[in-house]
């Protein structure tokens, strides 16, 4: 039966190879939409963490997401936080959406506070010397032909010249000067949150009570930096499981549809081989495993050379935009094998039974 199986999958060469291609297209568009998602997700947990504070101040009624609300506070209001007893640090910072060319979020700091959280390592360069100075990270000065200090890039939409490269990992990947981004803004002595160091993590709580017992900060939400690494999660990102729920079904309708066709009109082309095998004894249940062996062979192969290229694109991405996060997971590889496999055997599922109904007279007398 296994050497039947391979023989007729071999007898029709572009029928099985669609299939397979597929069944490997609905691997990769589930795989390479969560890797960007989860990547974007994580790749901003790692770099927020690596700021160095321990907790953030919002402003009230703001988004625990990044760069949502803009810059609705004023930054001033960071001194009442950093004469609180436990405060060692607190820096303003302006979190702005940017969305010419590749979305990203750029960083308005208050150099002297931001270093202070955790100071930058420079490759090369340094500070900035003036309003219109760029700090970037090795990540993107790695991109397209490189960027080294004194080249001038775009910042949502005005010339910024590089005056360091740090190494990544510290907030954003562009950063300017508080003041000059508050200006494009049109939020000039405004901040997006406030970044806080502790004396020690054990007086985190004493901080969060200090702060909205302050007058005007009582209103404002207070989280450590593991409570805001917690919120981040496909689960409280808005749209998250909806989209990649509508991306998952339309991926598995599609290997569902194409396994369908594929095993409807080989059972067609096979009526009178399918009424031999039942004319020489083969059982209704050995025909319905024939195919569902067919279908099964085909799913294993589509499913490994989806995988494959997964990998494929995410060592091309890897190469040509570094600073886009592609996360592959061996969960997601799992689930979206699981749901390849399901989406082939129950596409198969009728043609199977269809063939094992078939009457073996009428099977052999099929033209």
């Amino acid at each position: 039966m296994n050497k039947l199986v391979i023989a007729n999958l071999v007898h029709r060469p572009m029928r099985s190879i669609i299939s397979v291609a597929a069944i490997a297209i609905e691997i990769v568009m589930i795989l390479s939409v969560v890797a960007i998602f989860l990547g974007q997700l994580d790749g901003q947990k790692i770099r927020t963490n690596g700021i160095g504070a321990d907790m953030l101040v919002r402003p009230p009624n703001s988004s625990f997401l990044s760069a949502v609300g803009g810059a609705p506070v004023p930054a001033r209001n960071v001194e009442a936080i950093r004469r609180l007893p436990h405060v060692a640090v607190a820096s303003p910072v302006i979190q702005d959406f940017a969305m010419a060319g590749a979305p990203e979020i750029i960083y308005g700091i208050d150099y002297p506070s931001y270093n202070a959280l955790r100071p930058f390592v420079y490759v090369e360069g340094g500070p900035f010397t003036g309003p219109s100075d760029a700090i970037v990270d090795d990540v993107f000065a790695k991109k397209d032909k490189g960027y080294h200090v004194g080249d001038v890039i775009q910042i949502i939409g005005h010339p910024f010249k590089i005056c360091g490269v740090v190494e990544a990992g510290k907030g954003g990947r562009k950063m300017v000067d508080i003041n000059t981004l508050g200006t494009l803004m049109a939020a000039e002595g405004k901040a997006s949150l406030f970044y806080v160091k502790s004396d020690d993590e054990a007086n985190q709580e004493a901080i969060r009570q200090e702060i909205n017992a302050t007058p005007g900060l009582q209103d404002y939400p207070v989280q450590t930096m593991h409570e805001w690494m917690s919120l981040m999660t496909p689960d409280h990102i808005p749209g998250f499981n909806i989209s990649l729920n509508v991306v998952t079904a339309i991926a598995t309708l599609v290997g569902f549809l194409v396994i369908f066709l594929s095993m409807y009109t080989a059972v067609l082309e096979r009526t009178r081989e399918i009424g031999i095998l039942k004319s020489m004894g083969a059982s209704k249940a050995a025909i319905v495993t024939m195919v569902i062996r067919e279908s099964v062979l085909m799913a294993i192969v589509g499913v490994a050379a989806g995988i494959g290229t997964t990998y494929a694109i995410h060592a091309w991405l890897l190469h040509s935009f570094p600073t886009l996060f592609f996360e592959i997971t061996r969960e997601w590889i799992i689930k979206a094998s699981v749901i390849a496999f399901c989406g082939a055997v129950l596409g198969a599922a009728y043609p199977a039974l269809m063939a094992a109904s078939k009457d073996p007279i009428d099977a052999l007398s099929y033209e």
